[in-house]
């Protein structure tokens, strides 16, 4: 059974800096996507970047607009992880992070295109 485990969530100023790191334990199947959403109170889960494979070391990433040039999604195959490098933060960014994957996604952000997900870790911005 394969497991996404999410870390390095926290609390910041706004301006600063945090790196999410989603592990998979387990038997590693072949996946299509990983992606990030968040969720804030009160508000639907949202895609936040993913990070899809396209042939061989060949992958193509996904940002929403709101964190476009301020996120950056990657990952390291060997080490069965993907991250997300977030700079900049506002406190708009506050909510809970959770990472996510799919065998088969046709929309990278779109949460329900997703059937594996991670428990999901905190981010809060303060101003």
């Amino acid at each position: 059974q394969v497991e996404l485990v999410e870390s390095g969530g926290g609390s910041v100023q706004a301006g600063g800096s945090l790196r999410l790191s989603c592990a998979a334990s387990g038997y590693t199947y072949s996946r299509d996507c990983m992606g990030w959403f968040r969720q804030a109170p009160g508000k639907e889960r949202e895609g936040v970047a993913a990070i899809c494979t396209r042939s061989a070391n060949t992958y193509t990433a996904y940002y929403a607009d709101s964190v476009k040039g301020r996120f950056t999604i990657s990952q390291d195959n060997a080490l069965k992880t993907v991250y997300l490098q977030m700079d900049s933060l506002r406190p708009g960014d506050t909510a809970m992070y959770y990472c996510a994957a799919s065998a088969l996604v046709s929309v990278p952000l779109r949460p329900a295109d997703y059937d594996l997900w991670g428990q999901g870790t905190q981010v809060t911005v303060s101003s």
